[in-house]
């Protein structure tokens, strides 16, 4: 394509050009309409039937998530308050609050809907407060 840009087409092309230019068939017309109407009003009866399952296991999901990581960290916190009053040695009420810390920003991880990640956040943070419990 050699011409310039704001150069008209040979008048030879500009004929098929109209000649092929149809007008565009209005949604809702034709043959095919009422067979793709069909088709979605099962597809929509298909997902009111799953929809409370599809949509529960995410939000069951981020809840567990949630409620773990809370129970985890206010558990730590608690043992980290205990070991700090008794004899134990400073690591110990360290990695329980250090694992507490952990569990604390998986629950909040798995609110936001980061719930693989807040799992193995939590896991972690369970295994830093097993390992202060070592150390007793």
């Amino acid at each position: 394509m050699s011409g310039r840009a704001d150069s008209d087409s040979p008048p030879d092309t500009r004929a098929e050009e109209a000649g092929k230019a149809e007008e565009p068939e209005e949604p809702g017309r034709g043959d095919d309409a009422e067979a793709a109407g069909h088709g979605e009003r099962d597809r929509q009866g298909e997902q009111d039937e799953q929809g409370e399952q599809d949509g529960d296991a995410p939000r069951r999901a981020r809840w567990a998530a949630t409620g773990t990581g809370a129970v985890l960290a206010l558990a730590g916190t608690a043992a980290s308050l205990l070991r700090l009053t008794g004899s134990a040695p400073a690591l110990v009420p360290v990695a329980y609050a250090c694992g507490a810390g952990a569990c604390a920003l998986a629950a909040v991880l798995g609110s936001r809907g980061r719930t693989r990640r807040a799992l193995w956040l939590s896991v972690a943070g369970l295994m830093v407060m097993a390992l202060g419990d070592q150390f007793d």
